[in-house]
């Protein structure tokens, strides 16, 4: 059994997920009408709209039970409002070991930057947990899939201004 992963979440962002999920669920029965309505005009092996609404419906029943465990493991908080430590919610500039270019991410769940353009790193990735609390110039290493190791030094931790 795997621990349950806490996913961090900003206020906006809490609520407009769990506005997705009310209203998903408030879509149910509307749903369950379509699927009634393509069962009566007959044979179920040649009705599209019967199978249409079913995978429609199973769709946005995992949707829902993705939300519902999202919102379930929640910990709500507010974006950092210092610079200089890297917290989720946080745009990170890093340089990884024995490269010149520097990269820019945002330390948050795909939910919440999922309407942004900077790439997401999750906390809970092995990167985002080497760098979690990590100081500007501070240096750490995580590993990589294949077992190696990378070294990324924190080059800057600024608040997400959404």
């Amino acid at each position: 059994m795997s621990e349950t992963q806490v996913t961090w979440l900003t206020r906006d962002a809490y609520d407009r997920l769990k506005g997705e999920l009310d209203e998903l669920v408030a879509n149910r029965p509307a749903i369950a009408a379509k699927i009634n309505e393509a069962r009566e005009e007959g044979d179920l092996r040649e009705n599209g709209g019967y199978h249409a609404a079913r995978e429609e419906q199973g769709q946005i029943e995992a949707r829902i039970r993705q939300l519902q465990e999202l919102l379930r493991t929640a910990k709500v908080g507010d974006v950092p409002t210092e610079s200089g430590i890297a917290r989720p919610g946080s745009v990170l500039t890093v340089r990884y070991d024995g490269e010149d270019e520097t990269e820019k991410f945002l330390l948050a769940t795909r939910e919440e930057g999922a309407h942004g353009e900077l790439e997401v790193y999750s906390p809970n990735s092995p990167l985002g947990r080497a760098l979690l609390d990590a100081k500007e110039g501070e240096t750490r290493e995580y590993e990589l899939p294949n077992g190696g190791t990378m070294s990324v030094t924190l080059v800057k931790a600024e608040p997400f201004a959404g």
